[in-house]
Order: structure tokens, then C-alpha cells, then sequence
């Protein structure tokens, strides 16, 4: 009597195959070339001439990237096929499936708009062929905090700054500080010190204290400031990068996930132990004509 092939070994096959497909340098390749096909097809569709004489064209050039980024997601998918937890445990695989399964969505694919939009960020996903820009996105993330803290220090800096330009320059120069709505807006121009020399011009002409009022406000907000920002990236930089190597880490060195507890990591063992026997048992040779018989667990009388 015969046994049957277990599922399981056909999903390990699958994502074996899968796996070998996706990794391939070539793979990568194709799909980044695909991107730039895309973006360069959005960049087209912005000319009405061009649009207008190559529509049908246009049409399915769309139609056949659309069917490549299906193709390449169903790859991926089925590279995960053996443990498919794991493809939903990565950020990168959600925001491409969200992106290629959006164009099937039946409210989305009507809505030329948000369409147009949705097919924009297809070209976000360069990000996963271009570990430096990736690196630079996963910073970017991860300075939002400390960049919504510093434009609150930088917003309350440029208030008091506003206030106090409005109480001794509003009736001299109106134009620039009448309201403090003007004062803000004329402060923020001079965070990047373009104008800074006209303003101190027009400044010393009514006091020669505005000297002290423009020199501190430099000071403050455009090197003090500005370089706190730019520690906060930084900042997020090392982390993005020590965020990435840990993934590609766990990329060459696959392993069983962080068990919730002892019998979880017990389970995953004995999955381990089964996959194992499994592939031993595959590479022995046929006999008699039949396929080799799978080892089933011994049971120990107590």
C-alpha cells in the first residue's frame, strides 16, 4: 500500500521553485525595468497630443505591466508558500500587494484619479531593488516623531520671534510684520537666510537693536534648529540601516520565527523534524518500483 504525497511536500516544492525564481538577479531586473515602463507610460499620459494618437497603444502597455506586476506578485506569494505567515510578517510584500491588488478593486479601476494615483506609487516599489533607497525610506519613518517635535519647538520659536517683530516693527514696516501672520511668514522665508541682508538693512534703519533681534533669530533658528533636525536623521539613518542588515541577516539564515511561548517553540521543532524526514525521504531511492515508504513516528508503550 502506497502513501500518498503529503501537501505539504508540494507547498516546500512550490516555494522552493518560487524561491529560486524570485531571487534570481534577472527576476529583479525584469520587474525594476517594468517600474520604469510604468512611470514612463504615466509620464506619457500627461502629453494630450501623445495621449490622444497612441491611446490604444498606451492602453495595453498598461494592461501587459499590470499583468507582469500580477505575475511577480503570484511569485512571491507562492515563495512563501511553505510558511505563509511569513510573507505577511514583511512590510515591503503588504504595501506591494495593496499596490498590484488595488487595479482589481471594481470602485478603484473607475476612478480615474485615485487610479492614476495608485499607479504612482508602483514606482515607490524601486525601494525594493535599491537597498540604499530603502534604507532612506525606513529613515524617513522613523524620524516622523522627533520631526513632529521639532516643528513644534520650531513653530513656538517662530511664534515668540513673530510676536516680538510685530511689537517693534508693525507700524515702521507693515508690509513684513503688520500681523503676526506676516511676521511668521516673513521669519520663515529668512529661516534659509535668503533676504537676511535686505532685512537687517531695513531693520537698522528704525533701531539699531533689530541687529540683536535678526543675529539671534539666525542663530537660533537656522543653525541650532536646522541641525537638531538633521541629527534626528541621522539618527534615523543608523537605525534604518541597523534595521536592514538585521533583515538581510534573517534572509540568509532563514529560521522559525520568535515562538509566544515553550509549547509554540516545541511545535515548531517537531514542524522542523517533519520537514527534514521529509526531504530524506524524497532523496532515497525508489525501490521495487514503488516510492519510498514515509516514516511515521514511533509509539512507545508507557
Amino acid at each position: 500500500m502506497t502513501d500518498p504525497r503529503p501537501a505539504g511536500r508540494r507547498r516546500m516544492k512550490l516555494a522552493a521553485r518560487c524561491r529560486v525564481a524570485t531571487e534570481a538577479p534577472a527576476f529583479g531586473l525584469v520587474v525594476f525595468c517594468v517600474i520604469l515602463l510604468n512611470a514612463a507610460l504615466m509620464g506619457v499620459e500627461t502629453y494630450s497630443g501623445l495621449a490622444a494618437e497612441y491611446q490604444r497603444l498606451l492602453r495595453t502597455a498598461e494592461q501587459c505591466c499590470l499583468a507582469l506586476f500580477s505575475l511577480e506578485m503570484l511569485l512571491r506569494v507562492g515563495a512563501f508558500a511553505d510558511r505563509p505567515k511569513a510573507f505577511f510578517r514583511d512590510p515591503w510584500n503588504l504595501f506591494d500587494l495593496a499596490v498590484v491588488a488595488s487595479a482589481f478593486v471594481p470602485f478603484v479601476r473607475e476612478n480615474t484619479t485615485l487610479l492614476r494615483l495608485l499607479r504612482l506609487a508602483r514606482v515607490l516599489r524601486t525601494a525594493r531593488f535599491l537597498p540604499h533607497l530603502r534604507i532612506l525610506l525606513i529613515a524617513v519613518g522613523r524620524s516622523l516623531p522627533g520631526t513632529a517635535s521639532f516643528l513644534f519647538v520650531g513653530g513656538l520659536v517662530l511664534y515668540v520671534y513673530a510676536m516680538v517683530g510685530w511689537v517693534c516693527f508693525a507700524e515702521s514696516d507693515p508690509g513684513h510684520y503688520g500681523s503676526v501672520g506676516r511676521a511668521m511668514l516673513t521669519l520663515f522665508l529668512l529661516t534659509t537666510l535668503d533676504g537676511l541682508t535686505d532685512a537687517v538693512r531695513a531693520g537698522l534703519q528704525i533701531s539699531r537693536l533689530s541687529i540683536l533681534y535678526y543675529a539671534s533669530y539666525a542663530l537660533l533658528a537656522s543653525f541650532v534648529l536646522v541641525n537638531v533636525l538633521i541629527g534626528v536623521v541621522l539618527n534615523s539613518l543608523d537605525e534604518a540601516r541597523e534595521i536592514e542588515d538585521a533583515a538581510d541577516r534573517d534572509r540568509k539564515q532563514p529560521g522559525p520565527p520568535p515562538a509566544a511561548g515553550p509549547d509554540t517553540d516545541v511545535r515548531d521543532r517537531i514542524a522542523t523534524a517533519r520537514r527534514a524526514l521529509d526531504e530524506i525521504e524524497a532523496s532515497l531511492p525508489a525501490q521495487d518500483g514503488r516510492p519510498p515508504r514515509r516514516l511515521e513516528p514511533s509509539h512507545s508503550s508507557s
